[in-house]
C-alpha cells in the first residue's frame, strides 16, 4: 500500500472479525439510540452510516454496497420505516464513498470530514426525499445537524477504528508501539 502524505506509520491489515464486529456495534448503537431519550430525533447522528462510509472507504474490497444495503434492510426493519428507505441511503452512501475512497486517503483526518461531509448530506437527503414520497410529514430544519454532526465525529471513529491496525507486527518490551 502506498502510504499517504504525512502519515508516519504503515498499517496492519484490518481483521474481518473487526470491520464485522464494529459495523455490528454501530448498528446496536444506532438502535440503542432509537430506542433511548431522543428517540428518532431528526437532528442524531447515524453511527451505523458513519462506520459504514469508514469501512467502505478504508476496505472497499471487504465493505462495500451490499453491505450497506443488507444493513440498511435491518435499520428499516428496526424502525418500522418504509422498506427500502435506510437500505437505499446506505447503497448510495458506499456507492459515493467507493467513488471517493483513493483520493480521500491522501488528505489529513480533519480534510478527511470535509470531504465526506457531502456524501453524509447526500444520504440524508435521499432518505428525506423516500420519506417525503411516502407520504411522511417535514422534520424540520434540525435534520441538517445529522449530516454535520456525522462530519464531525468522522475523526473519532477514524482514530477509534485505526487503533487495531497500528500495533507493532512483532511486539517486544522494548518498543512502545
Amino acid at each position: 500500500m502506498i502510504m499517504p502524505r504525512g502519515q508516519q506509520q504503515l498499517l496492519l491489515p484490518a481483521s474481518p472479525l473487526f470491520i464485522w464486529s464494529s459495523l455490528l456495534a454501530a448498528m446496536t448503537l444506532n438502535m440503542l439510540i432509537n430506542m433511548g431519550m431522543v428517540g428518532r430525533a431528526v437532528w442524531v447522528p447515524d453511527v451505523l452510516a458513519l462506520v459504514l462510509a469508514f469501512w467502505v472507504i478504508h476496505q472497499p474490497l471487504r465493505v462495500g454496497v451490499g453491505t450497506g444495503f443488507v444493513l440498511g434492510l435491518a435499520m428499516d426493519v428496526h424502525q418500522s420505516s418504509l422498506l427500502g428507505q435506510h437500505a437505499l441511503a446506505y447503497t448510495v452512501l458506499g456507492f459515493l464513498a467507493i467513488g471517493i475512497h483513493r483520493r480521500l486517503l491522501w488528505f489529513s483526518v480533519p480534510s478527511q470530514a470535509a470531504q465526506v461531509l457531502p456524501l453524509f448530506i447526500a444520504a440524508h437527503a435521499l432518505s428525506l426525499t423516500v420519506r417525503m414520497l411516502a407520504g411522511g410529514d417535514w422534520p424540520g430544519w434540525a435534520m441538517v445537524l445529522a449530516p454535520a454532526l456525522e462530519a464531525l465525529l468522522w475523526p473519532v471513529v477514524s482514530v477509534l477504528m485505526l487503533i487495531p491496525q497500528r500495533r507493532a507486527p512483532d511486539p517486544d518490551a522494548n518498543r512502545p508501539l
